[in-house]
């Protein structure tokens, strides 16, 4: 069965979040000492392509140690907004899929803004959905929503309103996609998104695969 990594490989210069600190990556035994190796990991819980779990932004929104494994995989849909245009994502530019939508666990939105991955410009002016637009889309039994972007909020945020209309309607978000522009627009299949199994998780980093 083909697959697509969906996932950026965790590195201790890769971007994240402004405010979030750098993960580390350091080794804690050698191979020349001790026969094997092994490092130690530290990282934020919102770092490279992750998922936010509903305590993320919720006072009493679970965290994703708390949700069923069946939450984190299903059928996917990638939706081609081609932000060729500034502004942010219509309606307009997702309802010629309410079928498809009506069918699908998990809605993928590729912006294009993965091309930036890695450059200043990443964290400025990336697209995002409108409130409305994101009201229409809770009317739909997602499981989860993913982007190609920084976050589903835009980056001078103070109350985050498209986190909060997705997480209380039990959509969950998965920011950071990477290689969306692999996957056909349309129904393409299943869409397996594990994030980390850590207690009281308001969020964690996932691996997300595509599978046609």
């Amino acid at each position: 069965m083909p697959a697509v990594d969906l996932t950026y490989r965790m590195t201790i210069d890769m971007p994240v979040y402004p405010g979030t600190p750098p993960p580390e990556i350091r080794p804690i035994a050698r191979f020349q000492d001790s026969g094997f190796r092994e490092q130690q990991l530290t990282f934020a819980s919102h770092t490279g392509t992750h998922m936010d779990a509903p305590s993320h932004i919720l006072d009493r929104g679970a965290t994703l140690d708390e949700l069923s494994v069946n939450q984190f995989f299903g059928t996917g849909l990638c939706i081609d907004v081609g932000m060729t245009i500034p502004g942010p994502i219509e309606w307009t530019m997702l309802q010629r899929f309410q079928k498809e939508l009506a069918d699908s666990d998990f809605l993928l939105l590729r912006t294009g803004w993965g091309q930036y991955w890695g450059s200043l410009r990443y964290f400025q002016g990336y697209p995002v959905l409108t409130t409305s637009a994101s009201k229409r889309l809770s009317e739909f039994n997602l499981k989860g929503v993913g982007v190609d972007t920084l976050s589903v909020d835009t980056e001078d945020t103070a109350d985050y309103p498209i986190h909060h209309t997705l997480l209380e309607n039990h959509i969950l978000i998965i920011e950071n996609l990477a290689n969306l522009d692999r996957l056909p627009e349309g129904l393409f299949g299943q869409l397996y998104c594990l994030p980390l199994h850590i207690g009281a998780s308001d969020g964690a980093p996932t691996r997300v695969v595509a599978f046609f």
